[in-house]
Protein backbone atom coordinates (compact mmCIF):
# COMPACT_ATOMS: atom_id res chain seq x y z
CA UNK A 1 0.00 0.00 0.00
CA UNK A 2 1.60 3.25 -1.16
CA UNK A 3 1.91 6.18 1.18
CA UNK A 4 -0.32 9.14 0.39
CA UNK A 5 0.87 12.72 0.79
CA UNK A 6 -1.86 15.24 1.49
CA UNK A 7 -1.48 18.98 1.12
CA UNK A 8 -2.87 21.41 3.66
CA UNK A 9 -5.65 22.15 1.13
CA UNK A 10 -6.47 18.41 0.89
CA UNK A 11 -6.75 18.20 4.67
CA UNK A 12 -9.00 21.25 4.81
CA UNK A 13 -11.27 19.76 2.13
CA UNK A 14 -11.49 16.45 4.00
CA UNK A 15 -12.26 18.24 7.29
CA UNK A 16 -15.12 20.17 5.64
CA UNK A 17 -16.53 17.00 4.10
CA UNK A 18 -16.37 15.08 7.38
CA UNK A 19 -18.17 17.85 9.26
CA UNK A 20 -21.39 16.22 8.00
CA UNK A 21 -22.23 13.28 10.33
CA UNK A 22 -23.89 11.23 7.58
CA UNK A 23 -20.65 11.19 5.63
CA UNK A 24 -18.80 9.88 8.66
CA UNK A 25 -21.48 7.19 8.98
CA UNK A 26 -20.95 6.23 5.34
CA UNK A 27 -17.18 5.91 5.88
CA UNK A 28 -17.82 3.88 9.04
CA UNK A 29 -20.09 1.49 7.11
CA UNK A 30 -17.53 1.11 4.34
CA UNK A 31 -14.74 0.52 6.84
CA UNK A 32 -16.76 -2.15 8.63
CA UNK A 33 -17.40 -4.12 5.44
CA UNK A 34 -14.92 -6.95 4.77
CA UNK A 35 -13.42 -5.46 1.60
CA UNK A 36 -13.97 -1.80 2.49
CA UNK A 37 -16.60 -1.61 -0.22
CA UNK A 38 -20.37 -1.78 -0.50
CA UNK A 39 -23.04 -1.52 -3.12
CA UNK A 40 -24.64 1.90 -3.25
CA UNK A 41 -28.06 0.33 -2.59
CA UNK A 42 -26.77 -1.33 0.59
CA UNK A 43 -25.37 1.99 1.82
CA UNK A 44 -28.68 3.70 1.12
CA UNK A 45 -30.66 1.05 2.99
CA UNK A 46 -28.28 1.08 5.94
CA UNK A 47 -28.39 4.87 6.27
CA UNK A 48 -32.09 5.29 5.44
CA UNK A 49 -31.60 8.25 3.09
CA UNK A 50 -32.96 9.08 -0.32
CA UNK A 51 -30.97 8.19 -3.44
CA UNK A 52 -30.42 11.89 -4.19
CA UNK A 53 -29.08 12.58 -0.70
CA UNK A 54 -26.75 9.58 -0.84
CA UNK A 55 -25.55 10.63 -4.28
CA UNK A 56 -24.72 14.09 -2.94
CA UNK A 57 -22.79 12.72 0.03
CA UNK A 58 -20.90 10.22 -2.12
CA UNK A 59 -19.92 12.95 -4.58
CA UNK A 60 -18.56 15.05 -1.71
CA UNK A 61 -16.61 12.08 -0.30
CA UNK A 62 -15.29 11.27 -3.78
CA UNK A 63 -14.23 14.89 -4.42
CA UNK A 64 -12.33 14.82 -1.12
CA UNK A 65 -10.55 11.66 -2.26
CA UNK A 66 -11.98 9.46 0.49
CA UNK A 67 -13.93 7.02 -1.70
CA UNK A 68 -13.94 5.65 -5.22
CA UNK A 69 -17.12 4.81 -7.07
CA UNK A 70 -17.40 2.32 -9.88
CA UNK A 71 -20.34 1.35 -12.02
CA UNK A 72 -21.06 -2.37 -12.19
CA UNK A 73 -23.75 -2.60 -14.85
CA UNK A 74 -26.57 -0.41 -13.58
CA UNK A 75 -25.32 -0.63 -9.99
CA UNK A 76 -22.62 1.39 -8.24
CA UNK A 77 -19.98 0.09 -5.86
CA UNK A 78 -18.33 2.42 -3.37
CA UNK A 79 -14.84 1.72 -2.03
CA UNK A 80 -13.13 3.37 0.93
CA UNK A 81 -9.69 4.76 0.07
CA UNK A 82 -7.99 3.71 3.29
CA UNK A 83 -4.57 5.23 2.44
CA UNK A 84 -6.14 8.68 2.08
CA UNK A 85 -8.08 8.33 5.33
CA UNK A 86 -4.93 7.11 7.11
CA UNK A 87 -2.90 10.06 5.76
CA UNK A 88 -5.59 12.45 7.03
CA UNK A 89 -5.65 10.83 10.46
CA UNK A 90 -1.83 10.94 10.59
CA UNK A 91 -2.02 14.65 9.77
CA UNK A 92 -4.48 15.19 12.64
CA UNK A 93 -2.21 13.23 14.96
CA UNK A 94 0.55 15.81 14.40
CA UNK A 95 -1.55 18.73 15.60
Amino acid sequence: MASVKLTAKDCERIARVLAEPRRVDILRDLGASPKGEMACAALRAKNEITPATLSHHLKELENAGLVDTEMDGKFMRVTLKRPVLKAYLDHLGKI
